[in-house]
């Protein structure tokens, strides 16, 4: 390996490979765009190739930087990885860094949390939450030990392994007293404001093939958002909108009568809920614990 190539290329490399973008990427990493744009520079010309290709609309990978992306995300993983083992001092202790998708953020995953810290306080436990491409590539780059939520398409598990914990369907929802609670075809939801899963959502593929299953094109009314906390707050103050998110999100609003679910059949969109780690890693203890808490919860909130 060339000794050139520092921790920081290849961190640079990755987080605007994740970002899409010299601007975000740099603001991820808190760096200027002129001296992120310099570091991707200097990892090309040491690697004698062009990595990205750059445009007005952002950065894409070439070839040969999406070969390369693999490597980096893994050298970094397993440094980072190596630094947080450094850390413990006991038989259980350790630091973890999980990921939570939207449909667990709210329930699975606090409650798991709350399991583990209470058995095992000796782990230091952090919580991020987002959408799953983001989550997923921060996994691989070893920002993340865990990932939990929906299987996403195969092509955005590449070099994840998935161990399922429940399966659950998405769900339209409403405000009490819409209008739209009295719609019982989805053809009829145009008439209504859609608050829809985003494209680097993990549902947004199948609640494209449900639709397309019931010959109903793409809502012009569309308002597209992973956030829980918009999409609630946009359902709650309009009574012409509708929200389609997975039903985890959603559970205890429909429960005590925030929310009113639409009587549509969304069964088609049943998908696998679980944790999400690196290939080829063996898992820490921090994180075979909080895998026997997440199992636990799972049961004891009747999920599985």
């Amino acid at each position: 390996m060339d000794r050139r190539i520092k921790f920081r290329h290849l961190d640079a490399f990755s987080a605007i490979a994740r970002a899409q973008s010299l601007k975000r990427a740099a603001e991820a990493l808190s760096l200027t765009q002129p001296a992120i744009s310099k570091t991707l520079k200097e990892l090309e010309d040491i690697l004698g190739t062009i990595l990205m290709e750059r445009s007005r609309a952002g950065v894409r990978l070439t070839p040969d930087g999406e070969v390369f992306l693999h490597f980096a995300e893994q050298s970094t993983s397993a440094l980072r990885q190596g630094f947080r083992s450094l850390k413990g001092t006991g038989p259980g202790a350790g630091r973890l860094v999980v990921g939570a998708l939207a449909s667990v953020a709210q329930g699975l995953v606090p409650q798991a949390a709350l399991r583990m810290v209470d058995a095992h306080p000796d782990i230091g436990l952090e919580i991020h939450d987002g959408a799953h491409r983001d989550l997923t590539a921060r996994l691989r780059s070893g920002d993340l030990d865990l990932v939990i939520g929906r299987l996403g398409r195969p092509e955005s598990m590449e070099g994840l392994v998935f161990r399922q914990l429940y399966a659950e369907e998405v769900v339209v929802v409403t405000a009490p007293g819409s209008p739209a609670a009295r719609v019982r075809r989805f053809e009829d939801l145009e008439a209504f404001r859609l608050i829809y899963p985003p494209k680097d959502t993990a549902i947004r593929s199948l609640v494209a093939r449900m639709l397309i299953a019931q010959s109903v094109p793409l809502f012009s009314k569309r308002i597209d958002t992973a956030s829980a906390t918009v999409g609630r707050a946009l359902v709650l103050g309009d009574p012409s909108a509708v929200w389609i998110i997975s039903r985890g999100v959603v559970a205890r609003d429909v429960a005590d009568g925030t929310l009113t679910r639409l009587d549509l059949d969304t069964s088609a969109t049943i998908g696998a809920v679980g944790m999400m780690s690196r290939a080829e890693e063996v898992p820490s203890p921090a994180a075979r614990t909080f895998a026997r808490a997440l199992s636990a919860t799972t049961e004891a909130m009747g999920l599985a």
